[in-house]
């Protein structure tokens, strides 16, 4: 059995790879209590393959109690290619390995050229060709990452609860409405690159994806946990 570890920017997800029934979970970075009571109840566990962004603190943390049953987490690294997915970077180890991930996850699951989103606490927005060639992809702020950005950097814009509205009357509207325009205005710009290619799609994931899902006016799938996805397909690759 092999625990997969996504840690991300605000959570941790994992799953246990392996069993009948996929078992799934997520805490925050401060709760990894949750994560030791996985490794003490399911002592199968025998390897713990993970895609760590949330920094080396975090990964420490980890490796620790991975250490306490004899485990060292294996994180992974992207490289020029692997499970079917070129890296076009200029340089393939500078990609995040959360990213790298995603895009083997996708490509096991959309045999057809894609645009692989991740909207969390950045949103992330990759082009994957039909040859499995990883093009290249925007970062940008997430859509709450946006709204607190503008009411901390302006004096007169505050950090409230608006409604999206195509034409906003309150500013409270105009900055949510704003915040989700430019996500799918991001996404379907980027679309544009690949639309021509038969079965072209969005594979869309992430915490923040349902906020503006419904704006998009190109073919969407909902995915969730495309990483996780993505780290058992190395798994089986290794």
């Amino acid at each position: 059995m092999i625990l997969l570890i996504d840690a991300g920017n605000t959570r941790i997800k994992w799953r246990l790879h392996g069993t009948p029934t996929p078992v799934e979970g997520a805490c925050e970075h401060d709760q990894l209590e949750a994560l030791d009571a996985v490794l003490a109840e399911t002592p199968g566990i025998r390897r713990m393959i993970g895609a760590n962004v949330a920094g080396p603190g975090v990964g420490g943390q980890i490796g620790t109690l991975a250490a306490q049953r004899g485990m060292t987490p294996e994180w992974i690294t992207p490289d020029a290619e692997r499970c079917g997915v070129r890296n076009l970077y200029r340089q393939p180890a500078q990609l995040g390995a959360d990213r790298w991930a995603a895009l083997i996850g996708a490509r096991s699951q959309h045999p057809h050229a894609c645009l692989v989103v991740m909207a969390g606490t950045a949103t992330t927005i990759d082009l994957l060709d039909a040859a499995g060639d990883f093009l290249g992809g925007l970062i940008l702020p997430g859509v709450a990452l946006m709204q607190r950005a503008l009411a901390s950097n302006t004096a007169q814009l505050p950090l409230a609860s608006g409604q999206f509205s195509p034409t906003p009357r309150s500013t409270a509207d105009a900055i949510l409405s704003g915040c989700l325009q430019a996500q799918a205005g991001a996404v379907e710009r980027m679309f544009r690159q690949i639309e021509s290619s038969a079965g072209a799609c969005c594979l869309l994931g992430g915490g923040a994806a349902d906020a503006f899902a419904s704006l998009l006016s190109l073919p969407v799938q909902r995915v969730d946990n495309l990483v996780l996805d993505g780290l058992a397909r190395i798994a089986q690759d290794s």
